[in-house]
Order: structure tokens, then sequence, then C-alpha cells
């Protein structure tokens, strides 16, 4: 059973946590908040997004191929409605922040857009942004600044200081989390071998397929989260996972236009199309030309 959580006011009230200083948002720290355990492990999902920035956590984790001790500044971040889950020896930060923003509080402002364009919000829990001293010093500088407006009494401003505070906070972490792929090279070198490995055994290993491999596909095999293998891979090659499946997908169909007398509709259906204009299209964007045109081309 999933248990869900709408608004903010609830999860405080079922938390114990302070009252609300603004219907929308609220931010704490987690050394001041009240400590929280269960006897079962639970599985929720929260209306807002939340954001925290984890210190002294006696929790271990993995990033990539690498074990983690969470007992430094580590920043985890999700989504409205996403499922997550408690276990019984689940244990709160014993330092660090924790802010909660509904979605609604960006209705009809231009930051409602953006906010939908970090994707680390979509990122497991085990793909943390992990912060040097330096970087955690300047986020929590933030975070202390978000909290000294949100205890203001609100007024006609309020809003839109907010939202440029959230805004700094979030492209921190988007250029920090960036550093970290470029940083953290090695372990991600491997995972982009390991994906490679991943897309060469799925279209040798059979001449047809029911359906082209998904981006969640690949993402599943390799236990982490969609978004987080399209942006390490983005950081490495330029390229999104998409791009990379529909080239493979591309030079499979070039070696069957080329090496067999297969028509083109029976090549697409071989490679997982419904519908031979959907394939006929991507190899065009592909290649600039056309499958017969480029068959055409060996003759």
């Amino acid at each position: 059973m999933v248990h869900h959580i709408e608004t903010i006011q609830q999860h405080h009230k079922t938390l114990g946590y302070p009252a609300l200083k603004h219907p929308m948002m609220s931010i704490h720290r987690f050394e001041d908040l009240p400590p929280f355990q269960t006897r079962e492990k639970v599985r929720f999902s929260l209306g807002f997004y939340t954001i925290s920035l984890k210190k002294d956590y006696e929790c271990k984790s993995t990033y990539g191929q690498t074990s983690y001790d969470f007992n430094e500044g580590v920043m985890g971040f999700t989504a409205p409605r996403q499922v997550s889950a408690i276990d019984v020896d689940f244990t709160s930060p014993n330092e660090g922040w924790l802010l909660l923003i509904h979605p609604d509080f960006f209705k009809n402002t231009s930051f409602a857009a953006k906010m939908k364009s970090y994707t680390y919000f979509h990122y497991a829990v085990n793909e943390a942004l992990i912060l040097s001293d330096e970087e955690e010093s300047e986020i929590e500088h933030v975070f202390k600044s978000i909290q000294s407006e949100y205890h203001r009494p609100i007024d006609s401003f309020s809003k839109d200081v907010l939202i440029s505070k959230i805004d700094l906070l979030l492209t921190l972490c988007n250029r920090f989390y960036h550093r970290q792929f470029i940083t953290r090279k090695t372990p991600n070198s491997t995972l982009l071998s390991k994906f490679e490995l991943l897309l060469d055994d799925f279209f040798n290993s059979k001449d047809s397929f029911e359906s082209f491999p998904t981006v969640s596909y690949f993402s599943e095999k390799l236990n982490m989260s969609s978004k987080y293998l399209s942006d390490v891979l983005v950081s490495l090659t330029g390229q999104s996972t998409l791009n990379h499946i529909h080239n493979k997908l591309i030079d499979k169909a070039k070696e069957k236009l080329s090496t067999t007398n297969l028509t083109v509709n029976e090549i697409a259906y071989q490679l997982g199309f419904e519908h031979s204009q959907s394939f006929s299209k991507l190899f065009k964007n592909k290649t600039n030309l056309s499958p017969m045109e480029f068959r055409q081309s060996f003759n």
C-alpha cells in the first residue's frame, strides 16, 4: 500500500513538524525537527517537491560503482508523486536542511517550466549529489537565505524573492551535478562501457525484435534511473540514451539494406517498428537519405 500525502500542511501534521509560515512551502534544519521512526516498511508519495541537504547521516549508499558513507554533505531531490520507501531501520539525518515546495507555488510564473527542466528530481536515491566542502558551504548559504525570507511576513514581494532564491539553489545544484559527472569519470566511463556492451548484445543477439529497446530497458539493466543514465551519457558523449539507441538501430538498418534483399517494410518490422513510415522518417533524419536511396548508393 502506498500512502499519499498531498499537502505540506498534512505532511507537517503527520510528522509533528512546526506550523507552516507559508501555505505552499516550508524550510527547516534537520536538527530542529522531531525524530521519525517506523515499526514497518512504509511506501509513500508526496504531492510536492523535496530538496534536502543531509549531513552526519548514518547511512551508506552507492554512486555508480562506488560505495559512499553519507556522513558528509549529500543532496537529494524528489518530484511530486514519486513513490518512495522508508525501512524499519530508517534514521533521520542529524544535521542538514529540508525544503518542501508545492508545485502550485510556481503556478502562473515563468519558473514553472524551468522547474520541470531539472532532471535530477527524477534520479534514484543512490544517484545523490555529493558536495565538496566549498560547495556545501555555498549551498548552506542559500538555504539560510531562503529560511530568512520564509520567516518574514508575507507581502507582495515574497513570492518573487523566494522563487529567485530557489532558482539560485537549483542552478547551483545543476552546476555541481555536472561537476560530479566530470570529476567521477572513472565510474562513469565504466558505466558507458557497460551501456555500450548491453547495446551491442541486444542488437547482435538476434536478427529481429518484437520492439526496439527503450531507455528504461537499459536503465533497469544498469540499476539506475533513466534520467540519470541519459544525463551521464550526455556529459560523456554529447548524446542522450535515446540517441545512442537510434544510432545503433540505424547501423543495423544500414547492414540489412546493404547486405540483404529484404524490403524496407520487412526491415522496419524486423527492427521493431510497428509502421515502416516511422522507420523511414528516423532513417532519413539520421542519414539525410531515405532507406531506398541508401540502398541504391550501393548499386
